[in-house]
């Protein structure tokens, strides 16, 4: 039995050294080989005006604001939280949408995507497949950034950066789904067309 002992004591140490080394302890960590991204800085709030016809989060003076320059990575399925936007003028959207420079009625399928989900404008225009756990499902056309690195200013209607897992969607999108307006935030899964 003294044998059994010894291999596993050098078992045990084995894996202790193993496990003190940087790379395969870090790789060990839940979530490392996920693709996990952090917030890059953070945003001291600003409050201003800031108009509240889909009742957004409106910035507070001094409290910190997290900022993501990545999102989450895209798989066939990928999960989301689906926010209410209005992309019509003078609502709670702030300008017009950065893909084509226009505002789009509340009754278009549309939406805004996290800034490392909208990739310097690489998903512009086209269709993504929405889907909400009740089992409906919609296309809507990305037409604009969800900023997840500004905000708390006038373009941004005065409300946070937006997480790094936002689709940012029209009320028509949300009807498409079946889902209540009051409740404003869903998760769903969302794909590239």
């Amino acid at each position: 039995m003294a044998g059994v002992g010894a291999v596993a004591a050098a078992m045990f140490m084995f894996l202790l050294v193993a496990l003190s080394a940087p790379h395969t302890a870090s790789s060990l960590r839940p979530g490392a080989s996920l693709g996990t991204c952090r917030a890059s800085g953070y945003l001291p709030g600003r409050s201003g005006n800031c108009e509240k016809s889909n009742d957004p989060d409106c910035c507070e003076d001094g409290k910190m604001y997290p900022q993501y320059r990545c999102s989450p990575p895209v798989t066939a399925s990928t999960r989301a939280v689906l926010t209410l936007n209005s992309f019509e003028k003078g609502k709670d959207g702030g300008g017009p949408s950065e893909c084509d420079n226009a505002y789009h009625s509340d009754q278009e399928k549309v939406v805004a995507l996290s800034t490392g989900w909208f990739s310097n404008m690489a998903r512009c225009g086209h269709r993504i497949k929405i889907s909400a756990a009740n089992g409906n499902s919609v296309y809507a056309k990305v037409v604009d950034e969800c900023d997840s690195v500004h905000g708390c200013d006038d373009e941004h209607n005065f409300e946070p950066p937006c997480d790094n897992n936002i689709v940012d969607a029209s009320p028509a999108v949300w009807d498409a789904l079946g889902l209540d307006q009051n409740v404003g935030m869903v998760d769903i899964t969302w794909s590239e067309q």
